[in-house]
């Protein structure tokens, strides 16, 4: 190393970025509209780079594309290679360059409009929360998840229940509520995911250090740690907090990584969904007793807790243990905690719900049920389906419907499914009014906008697009032809089509790296800028039957290499590290893909995260969903694309089942299950390619003497104004607000 590089290194060591600590405080200076020759003064440059530091420790960069590209100019390359980590940026920007480029009038302009924009945002009272009056001002709510989803450079979370959760966190932000997230700090995240020459999926698991992250550590008034700890077994475990400023809101990250502790508690909170079943209950321990733990010392008093699954539901026992303890009787306590807690089930499918025997919560509660006042058979018989059933297991979908006002599934059909499932819990009801609802999910649509696709609405509809995601006649006007024309809209999917191929091939030269490939050229063919594009990406469970197109592999072989009117995939999804056959999918996918004859026709990008998904939704032309319903509860990735002018296609499985209209996409087989799941196969099967083959791809291939689809143009237009003002989670966390949140308030 240089001897540049190295006193580079030892200056950036010994910076010290500073965070907020219970909130922005960002000068109040007040930025050029136009850029000019003036002088940047000392006292400018001094308050924007306290500026930028602020802005770098709040998310509310994640959805913003102006912020982020102040961070990417900074530094292109560790921009990249941070997985973008605005923090991270700014450790490799010495003091002198930062203070340098902040004194060029343009970047100072650019960073002073970024920080105006987000001191506006935290600042205004005119939010959707306020507008409703008190019921939301004094009813903060405490939203607990085991993983939350927030950006690719924060790995805390697995698959969609995280993404859904992180979606929910930025909504409620814009929407005002007051809200507080409680999850865990995983220093090894979920997992890396590499493939290997023959096609096996192998995992990494890369520590995070804190200091190179968007969080900071959860102090009291006097600077300290705020530390927090719960019985687990007959141990005492210390945990801490870190602190993720998501715009208008604060999530919570525990973690148990303390000297205080014995090295098996330590590593408790590494992994996402780690280890044997102690490693998961006493990590869903820490998750909920310790979370609501950690609200009592930071003085917050939620008036809702909301449970975002199962994972979560020891927080009513550690309310419960309070209420007792206060002299309330047991039934009492009970009673109470029924009236500040909801619940939301994202499972259908029995065998997906966490369950624990009773020698286990013997050995994980024997401190904790010392110390309530309340045996370990009352305790069960929160969680037994039948609470006299000796030998039944706890169930955490169980406690959490027994001890919450409210439970909702999160589509139509995973509400009825729902119902079905726990019916027992409600003797003598009709399934039809077991107390379970729906509220169907959604996306945060302005933070998986690709910034190319951003820009392209900007420019049209104005800087405030993103604040009329809920106005059917805004979105009708917007992609009506007077205001995007054909020419247009089609230039947007080809550009975001190549921006998908480019970045296929980059992530591919840098995998075929790692097995020796030394033609790099052979990449510039991999994938055709000018042929349909299907994605699919998502967790590679088998029920999603990713390898579907393949069933009849010689059809899928003509149609992938036919001369007149090809296709093209683009894959990517992680298995479950204990899931072999979800991995048998992934090496089939993989394998297929490496077939000459099959070349650049099939690619699949290995270690999925929110990165490769935001890139693979705006790319793809159709976006592909083959769950075996009804095991898809809702599903998300398919609204992403609406807002890239991508196309979707599934099976009538979770929110589609709700969102088709015969017009704003395609349906695979019909709203029906069948007997086998052999037989659901074949039948969907076959529905797959005669949609293909007799609607998607002739639909594309038709074009006017200009090369533009416009049939295709038409349908795109009414896929948009039909799922972008719905399917978004605005309206989502709104009905949540008022149908869960503000109930007895």
């Amino acid at each position: 190393m240089s001897a540049t590089g190295s006193r580079e290194r030892k200056r950036t060591r010994r910076r010290k970025h500073p965070a907020p600590s219970g909130g922005l405080h960002l000068q109040s200076h007040t930025p050029s509209s136009t850029v000019t020759t003036k002088k940047i003064n000392d006292k400018a440059v001094s308050a924007a780079i306290a500026d930028l530091n602020a802005l770098a420790y709040n998310l509310w960069w994640s959805w913003n594309p102006q912020a982020q590209q102040i961070f990417r100019d900074l530094s292109p390359s560790v921009w990249e290679s941070s997985n973008h980590n605005p923090v991270e940026v700014l450790r490799w920007v010495s003091p002198l360059e930062l203070r340098v480029r902040l004194q060029n009038p343009g970047f100072h302009a650019q960073v002073a409009k970024a920080c105006a924009e987000l001191r506006e945002y935290m600042g205004t009272k005119r939010t959707w929360a306020a507008a409703r009056g008190r019921v939301f001002r004094e009813s903060p709510i405490a939203y607990f998840s085991a993983e939350f989803g927030i950006h690719e450079s924060l790995r805390i979370y697995s698959g969609g229940l995280g993404i859904l959760a992180g979606d929910h966190a930025k909504s409620a932000s814009d929407l005002g509520l007051p809200l507080s997230g409680i999850t865990l700090f995983y220093r090894q995240g979920y997992f890396q995911q590499q493939i290997s020459g023959d096609g096996w999926q192998q995992e990494r698991y890369p520590s995070y250090d804190p200091a190179r992250l968007p969080i900071t550590p959860v102090v009291d008034g006097k600077g300290k740690r705020v530390i927090c700890a719960v019985e687990i077994g007959s141990d005492s475990v210390h945990l801490q907090a870190w602190a993720i400023q998501v715009g208008r809101i604060r999530l919570y990250l525990l973690d148990t990584d303390l000297q205080e502790n014995d090295q098996k508690y330590r590593e408790l909170t590494a992994h996402v969904y780690g280890g044997d079943n102690w490693t998961r209950i006493a990590q869903e321990i820490v998750l909920g007793i310790g979370g609501v733990r950690l609200m009592r010392a930071l003085g917050v008093a939620p008036a809702t807790f909301h449970m975002n699954e199962g994972h979560s539901a020891f927080l009513t026992l550690e309310l419960l243990r309070e209420r007792v303890a206060h002299g309330s009787s047991l039934e009492d306590a009970a009673a109470w905690v029924r009236q500040h807690c909801v619940f939301t089930t994202h499972t259908p499918v029995p065998a997906g719900h966490d369950r624990f025997d009773e020698g286990l919560m013997n050995a994980a509660f024997q401190a904790f049920t010392a110390n309530a006042g309340i045996s370990i058979d009352a305790l069960m018989r929160f969680g037994r389906e039948h609470p006299e059933g000796g030998g039944e297991p706890f169930t955490m979908t169980v406690l959490a419907l027994r001890l919450c006002r409210s439970a909702n599934g999160v589509s139509e059909l995973h509400g009825k499914v729902s119902r079905e499932m726990w019916k027992s819990l409600y003797p003598g009801t009709p399934v039809a009014k077991v107390p379970i609802g729906h509220v169907t999910n959604g996306i945060h649509t302005a933070g998986w906008t690709l910034p190319t696709a951003s820009q392209f609405w900007t420019t049209r509809l104005g800087s405030g697009w993103q604040y009329r995601l809920r106005d059917p006649k805004f979105w009708r006007n917007a992609v009506a032809p007077t205001t995007v024309s054909d020419e247009e809209l089609w230039a947007l999917r080809m550009a975001l089509r190549r921006e998908l191929i480019e970045f296929a091939r980059k992530r591919l030269a840098e995998q075929n790296l790692r097995y020796g490939s030394n033609d790099p050229a052979a990449l510039d063919h991999l994938l055709s800028p000018d042929v349909l594009t299907i994605g699919f990406a998502r967790r590679f469970a088998t029920y999603k039957r990713a390898p579907l197109f393949f069933r009849d592999f010689e059809w899928a072989f003509r149609t992938l290499t036919s001369k007149e009117t090809p296709i093209q995939f683009v894959f990517a999804g992680k298995a479950h590290p204990r899931d072999d056959a979800g991995k048998r999918f992934i090496q089939e996918i993989v394998n297929i893909s490496r077939r000459g004859d099959l070349f650049g026709k099939v690619v699949f990008v290995e270690d999925y995260d929110i990165n490769v998904a935001r890139h693979l939704v705006a790319g793809a032309d159709v976006w592909l969903n083959t769950p075996r319903r009804p095991m898809e509860a809702s599903g998300t990735s398919g609204m992403k694309i609406a807002i890239h002018g991508g196309l979707h296609l599934s099976t009538m499985d979770g929110w589609w089942r709700e969102a088709y209209d015969g017009h704003n996409g395609w349906k695979i087989g019909e709203d029906t299950t069948a007997s086998t799941d052999q037989m659901q196969d074949d039948i969907d099967g076959a529905s797959l390619r005669a949609v293909l083959e007799q609607e998607i791809i002739p639909l594309y291939y038709d074009r006017g003497k200009d090369g533009i689809p416009h049939r295709w143009l038409k349908k795109i237009r009414h896929a948009m104004a039909t799922l972008i003002p719905v399917y978004n989670t605005e309206r989502m966390v709104a009905e949540y607000a008022e149908k869960y949140y503000s109930q007895g308030r």
